[in-house]
């Protein structure tokens, strides 16, 4: 600021220093310093090739991500009908499929088949079903409906399983419902990771 004689005012703020556009102060080189020239110049070389090596990996993880996981949501649908046809195959026991007449039996073979190529068609896309029946219970890969009291396992244990879960990759596209053991002997504790704690 200038007063209105034209001599600086007391008050006056300095300027403000030089910024580029990522809003970073900017030092004013001496142009015939060619040694820190080039040293300024290679810094900001190596700054952006790290930048850019940084930007491809995560790019190559994304799409990764995105050929591995992008069928979620139509998985996720298509779960529905894999659960029909087990409900539909689960409805009729040995007995009923052994009186069964010859078109009916056409007909179940026919549900079955379908079934397996559904779930082959899933595991080719990377979609896998498990039924942890007599594991232990574990949050991440089970939703448990309720307790049941069976002396015969360890508390804990998945002792029914009331629909199979899935997975898709190394995440879970849907836990598996599960019953959970309850009343028995307590698991036996895992053994420690590391083998030398004793040591």
């Amino acid at each position: 600021m200038t007063d209105t004689d034209g001599r600086p005012g007391v008050n006056a703020e300095p300027e403000p220093a030089e910024r580029d556009a990522a809003g970073t102060e900017q030092r004013t080189i001496d142009p015939t310093d060619y040694a820190q020239v080039a040293a300024e110049y290679k810094d900001k070389l190596l700054r952006v090739l790290a930048e850019m090596e940084n930007l491809r990996k995560r790019t190559e993880r994304e799409i990764a991500d995105a050929r591995a996981y992008g069928i979620a949501n139509f998985a996720r649908d298509i779960l529905a009908v894999a659960d029909n046809m087990d409900r539909a195959l689960g409805a009729l026991d040995a007995d009923l499929r052994q009186k069964a007449d010859a078109g009916t039996k056409a007909l179940l073979d026919g549900v079955e088949l379908t079934e397996r190529e559904l779930l082959k068609a899933l595991e080719k896309h990377g979609v896998k079903k498990f039924e942890p029946l007599g594991e232990k219970f574990d949050p991440n890969l089970h939703q448990a409906m309720y307790e049941v009291p069976d002396p015969s396992l360890p508390a804990g244990t998945v002792a029914q399983v009331v629909q199979p879960g899935y997975l898709i990759g190394e995440r879970v596209l849907r836990p598996a419902l599960v019953a959970v053991a309850k009343g028995g002997p307590k698991a036996a504790p895992e053994p420690p990771a590391n083998d030398n704690a004793g040591a």
